[in-house]
């Protein structure tokens, strides 16, 4: 009875894999199938084998797009996670100031991410910018449009302002499920307030800290919208991030041969990373429960 049960059961499974079919799966195999042709139009196109990929992976504009990237995702990563269970350790557990938190918290996510660039557009500039003029008013030189540095760290506090919320919240999350119990015994032991965010505190936020670190890192390692309505990618290419320039690649240049292979390459990427942090965070969390 209970195989047949069991078998019964896939039918509820498969109206999910034939959604996934359609959205996922074809499109993927047909950018595959763009990654190893030449195509000139919708009728002539030959087989390239490998070539689009040897020639996306010695491009010296990928290599410099690949490690702004890295270099970005790790800032958000480095600043966004401590920050977000700083904050979530402050916020209150009980009475009004909970549920007044959690909308403050909520709106930046509530934001669209083209909003979200435009507000920080209007928000930098120095002639009819509040913050822009604020910086310049305290003697520092800034403008985002000309200086890459600006840019850059003008990218990066606006992804701060965005997406810090959602690491707080999942934090909260983890910290609420914590029986009071914990904390009575940890008080009868005279354990410091680092003991208990030690051996109490974050091994119960594990969990929701590895999905916060995997969707930061793959948000924003696939970052496109925001800087590209901050900054258009410039100056130069101080914020042309991997998203970005296999835009231009695809749609600008449309160079659908390198395009697909680069996307796949960059697929692969992301895949492999999420794989092995995924895999080591959990290892140590299992190491430690024994």
């Amino acid at each position: 009875m209970n195989k047949i049960t069991n078998n019964k059961a896939w039918f509820l499974v498969l109206p999910v894999f034939f959604i996934v079919a359609i959205s996922a799966i074809i499109p993927l195999m047909t950018v595959v199938n763009y990654s190893v042709q030449d195509i000139f139009d919708p009728q002539t196109r030959f087989f390239v084998g490998t070539e689009w990929f040897e020639q996306v992976l010695g491009d010296s504009r990928l290599h410099d797009a690949l490690i702004r990237q890295i270099i970005y995702t790790l800032s958000v990563l480095f600043i966004e996670i401590p920050l977000g269970i700083a904050v979530a350790l402050t916020l209150p557990r009980k009475g009004w100031g909970v549920s007044a938190s959690m909308v403050l918290l909520a709106l930046p996510l509530l934001i669209p991410w083209n909003v979200v660039g435009t507000i920080w557009q209007i928000f930098g500039r120095a002639d009819i910018g509040l913050g822009g003029y604020l910086i310049n008013l305290m003697g520092i030189d800034y403008n985002y449009a000309q200086n890459p540095m600006d840019a850059w760290v003008t990218v990066l506090v606006m992804d701060v302002w965005h997406w810090t919320s959602l690491i707080v919240l999942l934090c909260y999350a983890g910290l609420r499920s914590i029986p009071d119990a914990y904390y009575q015994a940890a008080k009868i032991d005279g354990a410091s307030r680092w003991a208990v965010f030690r051996f109490i505190q974050l091994p119960k936020m594990q969990s929701v800290l590895v999905i916060g670190v995997l969707l930061r890192f793959m948000d924003s390692f696939m970052i496109y919208t925001e800087p590209f309505v901050l900054t258009g990618g410039g100056p130069g290419n101080a914020t042309t991030f991997l998203s970005q320039f296999l835009t231009r690649m695809a749609v600008g240049q449309f160079d659908l041969g390198p395009a697909a292979a680069f996307s796949l390459v960059y697929f692969l990427i992301i895949l492999l990373v999420c794989w092995v942090f995924y895999t080591v965070v959990m290892n140590a969390g299992k190491r430690e429960e024994q």
